[in-house]
């Protein structure tokens, strides 16, 4: 059994690693606004849940033809901070107004996770789920903000900030999952794991491997 992750992620590739995973990675490609866009009034958690969902659907017919009998693992994350939902801010310009409203309140990152089980090639079973993680973010400084900004760290992950990389030292603390907020929830993947009748344990890398 293949453990796949749909996702371009270093930091979720990073995570599966160190917990004894090796994943083959296949990266979805989905326009993530499009995807949003055809919702109608989703919740936070169906907003990540679908997006999720819609990376492991992208991948399933690449991965069945390298791996039929695999288990694909996707995931999307995105911070709701007062009231609003906001991805990768993708511009310097916008992470820089975004740290500057987040500084010293607190927000709430969801994860949503998608599993599909394949068996010879064939979808065999599938299931998802969602986390929710409150970040209480600290009071950078304006030159700290530009410094992190200017990293380039900040564009290209949910909500402009990590707690594994150089964004850690502005986020004062966390109520609830970190694994979620680095991207993937170890509990909760293997919960779905088991719901598609895979254990976790028979994926970890074999002693010496």
């Amino acid at each position: 059994m293949q453990f796949v992750l749909a996702s371009q992620s270093p930091a979720r590739l990073a995570l599966l690693r160190s917990a004894g995973v090796d994943p083959a990675v296949f990266v979805s490609g989905v326009d993530e606004d499009a995807v949003a866009a055809s919702l109608t009034d989703p919740s936070p958690s169906e907003l990540v849940t679908a997006l999720a969902t819609a990376k492991a659907e992208a991948v399933l017919d690449q991965v069945a033809a390298a791996h039929p009998d695999a288990v694909v693992v996707a995931c999307d994350s995105m911070l709701n901070i007062g009231g609003r939902m906001v991805g990768k801010p993708g511009d310097p310009d916008i992470a820089r107004r975004r740290w500057a409203a987040m500084a010293g309140t607190s927000g709430e990152l969801l994860t949503g996770h998608a599993v599909v089980r394949l068996d010879g090639g064939t979808r065999a079973k599938e299931t998802s789920g969602w986390e929710s993680t409150t970040v209480r973010f600290g009071t950078p400084s304006v030159r700290e903000i530009d410094a992190y900004v200017a990293s380039g760290e900040p564009l290209g992950v949910a909500g402009g900030f990590t707690i594994d990389g150089l964004g850690g030292w502005f986020v004062e603390g966390l109520d609830g999952g970190h694994t979620s907020v680095i991207g993937i929830s170890l509990p909760l993947t293997r919960r779905l794991l088991g719901e598609v009748g895979v254990s976790v344990v028979d994926l970890w890398r074999r002693p010496g491997s």
